[in-house]
């Protein structure tokens, strides 16, 4: 009984595969004898890595933007709320004038005095315009971090 040296086909296909996979292969880089493709290898190298730490720096410092951005339009939002009108007194007048008009139809003629509204002073006005342009920048940076996160 000889050895039998022919190769099925199947096999010789997949030698050839295992030889196209190891000469595309990025493994083991190539050396080169030509001074400017070592440079430009070197270069390569050097900055795909500046690139990796730059990229991952930017990452951590949009991470913290958004994370201030966050707590910032929080804190605003409560000052805005703080800052609001309390039409109470006026909805509680408007709710018992309601409530006599229905109960009794004569007193539908008898008017109440509603408190005055002394409106905004400039300096509320003012308080209040920055304080809602500061949230819309806020929010401006916080569109703007995660884009540079998402880019």
């Amino acid at each position: 009984m000889g050895i039998n040296c022919h190769r099925s086909s199947s096999d010789k296909g997949l030698l050839e595969q295992i030889l196209e996979v190891l000469q595309n292969s990025t493994i083991a880089k190539e050396k080169t004898k030509d001074t400017r493709s070592k440079f430009w290898a070197a270069y390569k190298n050097v900055s795909g890595e500046y690139d990796d730490d730059m990229l991952e720096r930017c990452n951590e410092n949009m991470q913290i933007v958004l994370i201030f951005a966050g707590l910032f339009a929080t804190v605003n939002t409560a000052f805005i709320i703080a800052m609001q009108s309390n039409p109470i007194e006026t909805t509680n007048l408007l709710l018992v004038q309601l409530i006599q008009n229905t109960s009794d139809s004569r007193s539908a003629t008898q008017q109440m005095t509603l408190p005055s509204s002394t409106g905004l002073d400039s300096s509320k006005f003012w308080m209040q315009a920055l304080a809602y342009a500061s949230l819309g920048f806020n929010l401006l940076a916080a569109y703007g971090a995660v884009m540079g996160k998402q880019w």
